[in-house]
């Protein structure tokens, strides 16, 4: 039982950093370009700063269509939203 416990206490630790790379495990050659991310998150009253790569998904620097600052990360090939993180 005391060993569960602590697994599952890893796994909700360190969960979240590994949530953005599972969900981004795609070949480069499936990826869309970033500038049709840009385009599309322009097109949803995103002001985007910067989009970068990190841990295989894109990263977003930008201000959201509520003006909120955030950093935000999509799969490569679907462009979803894995997580985001609302900076203040």
């Amino acid at each position: 039982m005391r060993k569960i416990i602590i697994a599952l206490s890893l796994a909700a630790a360190f969960g979240g950093t590994a949530l953005a790379s599972e969900k981004c495990n795609v070949a480069m050659a499936d990826w869309k370009p970033r500038e049709v991310l840009q385009a599309r998150l322009e097109g949803e009253g995103w002001k985007v700063r910067s989009i970068k790569t990190e841990d295989g998904c894109y990263e977003a620097y930008a201000i959201n269509a509520k003006g909120e600052k955030v950093e935000a990360y999509f799969n490569p090939q679907t462009l979803e939203s894995v997580d985001m993180k609302v900076e203040d």
